[in-house]
Formats: C-alpha cells, sequence, structure tokens
C-alpha cells in the first residue's frame, strides 16, 4: 500500500460524486418503486389472502367473510388511487400498465368464480362478466395499432357497479340487502354488456378509419 487515493495514483474512484446524475438504467429501476406501483402490487398480492379468507370455515362463515370484503374493498380503494397518481405524478411506467390490469380483473375473477363456486353467484353471471374483459381484452390488442379508445363514463360506471354488487355479495346479507345486491347485480350485468358492445363498435370504427389513413397515406 502506497497510502495514495487512487484517483492520484491514476485509477478510477467509484465512489459516486455528489449532485452526478444517475445512469439511465439506474433511474428506471428507481421509477419502478414508485407508489403507483406499490399500490399496483399490494394488489396483488392481495389476490391470494381474499380467496383464504373468502373460502375459509367452507365460506359461510359471515366473521370470515367480514374480512373476505374488507381485503376485497383495499384492493378496489388502491384501484382508483393507483392510476390516479401515475397520471397526476408522471409515475407511468411499462410494469404499471401490464400489472395494473391483471391486478384488476385478477381480484374480480377471483371474487367471481369463488362466489359462483360457493353457490352464492349463478355461473352465467361470472361467464357474462369475465368473458366481457378477455373480449376487450383481446380487441385491445386487435385496434392497438391504429390507437387507443379512451375509458368512457359508462366503463367507468360498469367498474363501480361491479365493484359495489361483487362486494355485497362477499358479505353474508340477509334479508332487504341480499335483494337489494340482486338488483345492483342485474344493473352491473347490463352495464357490462352494453359497455362492452360500445367498446366493439368503437374498435371497429377505429380499425376502419386507420385502415383507411393507411391506404391514403400509399
Amino acid at each position: 500500500m502506497t497510502g495514495v487515493p487512487a484517483s492520484a495514483a491514476g485509477g478510477t474512484d467509484r465512489r459516486p460524486v455528489p449532485g452526478a446524475k444517475l445512469g439511465a438504467a439506474a433511474v428506471n429501476q428507481a421509477s419502478l418503486w414508485n407508489i403507483a406501483n406499490i399500490l399496483t402490487m399490494m394488489r396483488l398480492v392481495l389476490v391470494p389472502g381474499f380467496v383464504f379468507l373468502l373460502l375459509a370455515e367452507g365460506g359461510y362463515d359471515p366473521a370470515w367473510r367480514a374480512w373476505a370484503w374488507a381485503a376485497f374493498a383495499v384492493a378496489m380503494i388502491t384501484d382508483i388511487f393507483d392510476g390516479h397518481l401515475a397520471r397526476t405524478y408522471n409515475l407511468v411506467t411499462d410494469f404499471g400498465k401490464i400489472a395494473d390490469p391483471i391486478a384488476d380483473k385478477a381480484i374480480m375473477g377471483s371474487a367471481l368464480i369463488c362466489l359462483s363456486w360457493l353457490g352464492d353467484l349463478p355461473w352465467w353471471v361470472t361467464g357474462v362478466i369475465l368473458g366481457r374483459e378477455l373480449g376487450i381484452t383481446l380487441l385491445r390488442f386487435w385496434v392497438i395499432r391504429y390507437g387507443v379508445i379512451p375509458a368512457s363514463r359508462g366503463g367507468k360506471l360498469k367498474t363501480l357497479a361491479q365493484g359495489t354488487a361483487v362486494g355485497m355479495y362477499v358479505l353474508a346479507l340477509t334479508g332487504a340487502l341480499a335483494t337489494m345486491r340482486f338488483w345492483v347485480m342485474a344493473i352491473a350485468v347490463v352495464l357490462t354488456v352494453v359497455t362492452g358492445l360500445d367498446y366493439i363498435r368503437q374498435a371497429v370504427v377505429l380499425r376502419r378509419q386507420g385502415i383507411a389513413a393507411e391506404r391514403a397515406a400509399q
């Protein structure tokens, strides 16, 4: 050892210089761990916990169902906030674009399937809602080269109605509230079908316009 600092001896000082800019890889890695993505990941982690709580003790214990509802409610709330935070504070990442819709469909799909398996919800309702979500996802890939169809007010109402209806079915309700949840689910199913048909119409129009624009440019 000479006691001479590496920089003075012609070596390289690997310590970061205060105030220096981070490399692109470091910036990208840091941006992944933003609050919006953390909320999305938390929603994904909630899915198996929610299923366990809903099916605990055979799936009919009111206390366990109440805990399952709490987990479902947290998932729905984080769904609202992560998208809002990502858009407001420019926290949109590739991970978020992929993980957010997966988390949404995972929590809703698991709730619907479990409720139908328990006999609380007809399987055709689960089939209509999940079929619509899968179909719209495929449509997005079908028209993605021509543009993106923005979320409509009807689509937002559909999401709200589905979340409210499923949440009511998760709870062990009786009497008038049990009757009310039937009608809330009926509204959710109608909105699911209507908004799905409207999305198909918009996708077809968007694709036709895109094809026409490509032909005109040739």
